[in-house]
């Protein structure tokens, strides 16, 4: 997708807003055009002979033409308004469906803080330009207007204007140019800027524990200078483009007045007509001025829809399937040969069977992440195959498979708002959530809050301990009541009595479905049915959580130190 595509969607999507707007714009200018004229006419028809009825009758009509133009100018920029941020919303729905699309791919390469920076920042720029567009029509429509009523003073300085105009808009064009390439930049750096900044604030807890706040400050100083760095040159460009601009209508304008002023020196045009053509050369200085403006709007606004359709073109990172599960799904788990992650794993076979609680221990970080990714079709294997009820996943559509596999990380964030709705988010029932909440010991959280269940939590649940956290996001995934669900460590912060706790209750909650847990924890995979262990990103061992510790010491050293 190329930005002319985001900008051509935003622009005919609200056209009937747009051209509203547009034609009152027109007339507004019309009218503003009109006034120098009708005080020309005033001056030859009625001052000059010292009529005063006529005088009367111009002044009317003078204050009629006022009227129009007022009300034009008023609600042609409502519609204006309405369709630059109705565009705005229309992109800002596009982006976030696109980032929230099962099969991903939006954000590879991309800090959070970007993507919003790109769903509010840049869809905002590019619903502006309705308004830009709206003004750049308008100053055409004077620009003509008083090219047209110049001709009727004089047929030289009608034909300086509407000749002059064109090569004028091409200039204005070239420097644009620049100024849509710093733009460009210097949203991008904003951008990641915005991004860094979130993703400190984020961990914020993390490295202040690691005490590597200087090398956190040290990078977003860094990265806060790019942006500074490409914030000045865009403003370097803007200056250029609005200086050169405004000598280029500085002149067209100094050179209108010059032939006018000629004309009537020489007889060729009357007192009246002078008048108006010094009005309409003052009153030309305006609509040139809006070209400006609006051509150094509709550059950044290129460059933003550029930053859009990046996001929307973005190639998803699985690709779509029509393939259909079985219902009601039984929760069969298959891996077959399955290698990824550049070693992580290597010919995986790994059995799930329906209602199974299966505990998974590895002994490399990165080969639980690929698990879980493969498990949620965030990323499909490099060889092998992944299937639920016996229907590859290669082959299901990803929102399929939202319904059917719930993969709770170990890092799932928390909503801002009550605590029972971070549960009731995923549950079908209130009912649902409170037996999740006592399975995931997320009740005695609530306890100990001084509103209960009706807590307002902070954002990312930041008011909450980090036991706490992970219990009210267990509770979330156990009310989702999800045929096959995937945990990863989800008890890593919580004492050890507590966690027996949770052991005992993920058990009852899950009775009949099918639970794998990724985990270290020894109570969490006591309570499993079978325990398979994998190093080397293959399965090497598999029985009980007892019979393992008893039989194999590299289990042992990975689940017990």
């Amino acid at each position: 997708m190329r930005g002319g595509e985001v900008l051509r969607g935003a622009l005919v999507g609200q056209w009937r807003y747009a051209v509203l707007g547009a034609v009152l714009a027109a007339g507004h200018q019309a009218g503003e055009a009109l006034v120098p004229v009708v005080i020309g006419v005033v001056i030859d028809e009625a001052i000059a002979p010292g009529d005063e009825g006529a005088l009367l009758t111009w002044i009317a009509v003078l204050a009629a033409v006022f009227a129009v133009l007022s009300y034009s100018y008023r609600f042609s920029f409502r519609h204006a308004e309405r369709a630059s941020e109705r565009a705005a919303h229309e992109l800002r729905l596009r982006v976030t469906r696109r980032t929230l699309d099962p099969r991903g791919g939006a954000e590879t390469g991309r800090l959070p803080g970007e993507l919003v920076n790109i769903a509010t920042g840049d869809a905002k720029r590019v619903g502006a330009v309705h308004l830009s567009l709206t003004a750049g029509i308008a100053a055409l429509a004077g620009l003509v207007f008083g090219g047209v009523a110049l001709l009727r003073v004089s047929v030289p300085l009608g034909l300086l204007v509407l000749l002059g105009i064109p090569p004028l808009l091409g200039l204005a064009h070239l420097l644009g140019k620049p100024l849509e390439r710093r733009s460009a930049a210097e949203q991008e750096r904003a951008a990641h800027a915005s991004g860094v900044a979130a993703d400190l604030i984020a961990g914020l807890r993390v490295l202040k524990g690691i005490g590597a706040e200087r090398a956190a400050v040290d990078r977003y100083r860094r990265t806060s200078r790019d942006s500074l760095a490409a914030t000045v040159r865009a403003a370097r460009a803007q200056a250029w483009h609005d200086g050169g601009m405004l000598m280029l209508t500085g002149v067209f304008i100094a050179v209108v007045a010059l032939v006018g002023g000629r004309l009537a020196a020489s007889g060729d045009i009357t007192v009246g007509q002078l008048v108006t053509a010094v009005g309409l050369a003052q009153f030309l200085l305006t609509p040139l001025s809006i070209l400006s403006w609006a051509n150094g709007e509709l550059a950044q606004g290129r460059a933003s829809a550029a930053r859009i359709a990046s996001v929307l073109g973005a190639p998803p990172a699985v690709a779509g399937g029509d393939g259909v599960l079985p219902r009601p799904v039984r929760g069969a788990v298959r891996l077959r040969g399955v290698s990824c992650g550049d070693g992580a794993l290597r010919g995986l076979d790994l059995d799930a069977a329906p209602g199974e609680l299966l505990g998974v221990v590895t002994t490399d970080p990165k080969a639980a992440t690929w698990l879980l990714r493969l498990l949620g079709r965030s990323a499909d294997p490099d060889g092998g195959t992944v299937e639920l009820d016996g229907v590859p996943l290669a082959t299901l559509d990803a929102a399929e498979i939202r319904r059917a596999v719930v993969v709770a990380e170990h890092d799932a964030d928390l909503f801002e708002g009550g605590l029972l709705d971070n549960v009731t988010a995923a549950a079908g029932d209130d009912g649902a959530a409170e037996k999740a909440m006592a399975a995931a010991a997320a009740d005695e959280v609530a306890a100990n809050l001084p509103h209960g269940t009706a807590t307002v939590l902070a954002e990312r649940g930041r008011s909450l301990s980090g036991g706490q956290r992970q219990r009210v996001a267990l509770a979330r995934a156990l009310a989702s009541g999800a045929p096959v669900l995937v945990l990863h460590d989800p008890t890593t912060a919580v004492d050890a009595v507590t966690e027996a706790r949770i052991a005992e209750g993920l058990r009852e909650a899950r009775q009949g479905r099918t639970t794998i847990v990724v985990a270290t924890s020894p109570a969490l995979l006591a309570a499993a049915d079978r325990v398979v262990f994998l190093d080397g990103g293959a399965v090497t061992a598999e029985g009980s959580h007892a019979e393992l510790v008893h039989r194999r010491p590299a289990y042992r050293a990975t689940v017990l130190y």
